[in-house]
C-alpha cells in the first residue's frame, strides 16, 4: 500500500467518514478543504506518537522502494550498455592520463566542488594502483549550478591544460585534496607553485576555448542522461553516483573477461 493510500485512510478513521476502506482520496480531499479545522481536531484525539511512526515507516518504505526500483532500472541500463557502450568524446582535447591502448578506459564527469567527486577522485586514484597501465582515466567537467566555485575551478583547470597537461593533473589533484581552500586567489597561488604562468592562465581561463570545452563535456553528459556528479562510463559502461571501488571492479572484471 503506497502512502498517499495509508494516509487516506488513517484520516478518513480519525474523521469518522463511512466506509473508510472504500473511501476514494478524492472525496477525502472535498471533506478536508471543506472542513480544514477536522484534521486538527482529529490529531489532537489521536495517538501523535503512533501517527509520526506511522509517517517515518511509510517514508522509509518509500524510499527502500524507490531505491531498489533506481537500482533495478540502472543495472538494466548497465546490461544493455555492455551489448552497445555508450561512445563519449575520447579525441584529442580529451584530459586523459594513461596508455591510449589501456584495455579499460573510465571517463569521469566530475565537479569541483562537489564532496562525493572528492571520494570519487579518491577510488579512482585507488584503481590506478591497482590496475596500472591497465587503466585510463578521462576527466570531464561537469559543474554544477549550485556549487559557486565549481565552474572557475573547471575554467582554472583547462586554461592550465594549455600550459601543461601535465602540471594540470596535479592542479586537479591539489582541489580535490584541499576543496574547502577553492577560489581565485588558491587558483592564482597553486598555479604560481607550480611554476606556470599565472597572468596568462587568469586570461585563458576565460577564453572561447575553454568556454567551450566545458560546454562540450556538460553537453555530452546531458546527452547520457547525466544529472548529477559524479557519473562515470567505464567502457561506455555507465555507473552513476558515489559508488564504492568494489562497484568499479566488478564492472571492469567483466570487461576484461569478455575480451
Amino acid at each position: 500500500m503506497n502512502l498517499a493510500r495509508m494516509t487516506t485512510l488513517f484520516f478518513a478513521a480519525l474523521l469518522a467518514l463511512p466506509a473508510a476502506a472504500e473511501i476514494s482520496r478524492e472525496d477525502l480531499k472535498k471533506a478536508l478543504e471543506a472542513n480544514p479545522d477536522l484534521v486538527l481536531s482529529a490529531l489532537k484525539k489521536a495517538d501523535k506518537m503512533k501517527f509520526f511512526e506511522f509517517v517515518v515507516e511509510s517514508q522509509q518504505d518509500y524510499q527502500r522502494n524507490k531505491a531498489r526500483e533506481e537500482a533495478r532500472l540502472e543495472a538494466e541500463e548497465r546490461d544493455k550498455a555492455f551489448k552497445n557502450p555508450l561512445k563519449p568524446d575520447l579525441g584529442p582535447t580529451a584530459r586523459a592520463r594513461g596508455k591510449a591502448d589501456a584495455p579499460i578506459t573510465i571517463v569521469e564527469y566530475s565537479d569541483f566542488q562537489c564532496p562525493y567527486c572528492t571520494q570519487g577522485y579518491k577510488n579512482l586514484e585507488q584503481l590506478r594502483k591497482t590496475h596500472g597501465d591497465k587503466l585510463r582515466v578521462v576527466f570531464k567537467n561537469f559543474p554544477l549550478n549550485f556549487h559557486p566555485m565549481a565552474m572557475p575551478a573547471a575554467q582554472w583547470f583547462e586554461a592550465l591544460y594549455l600550459q601543461s597537461p601535465e602540471k594540470a593533473w596535479t592542479f586537479h589533484d591539489m582541489l580535490f585534496e584541499n576543496q574547502s581552500k577553492l577560489g581565485e586567489e588558491y587558483f592564482k597561488a597553486l598555479t604560481k607553485d607550480l611554476g606556470l604562468d599565472v597572468a596568462k592562465a587568469a586570461k585563458d581561463a576565460k577564453s572561447d576555448a575553454v568556454k567551450n570545452k566545458i560546454e562540450a563535456d556538460i553537453k555530452e553528459a546531458k546527452g547520457f542522461g547525466i544529472e548529477g556528479t559524479p557519473a562515470y562510463l567505464i567502457n561506455g559502461v555507465p555507473l552513476r553516483g558515489a559508488y564504492p571501488v568494489s562497484e568499479f571492479d566488478k564492472i571492469i572484471s567483466r570487461i576484461l573477461a569478455s575480451k
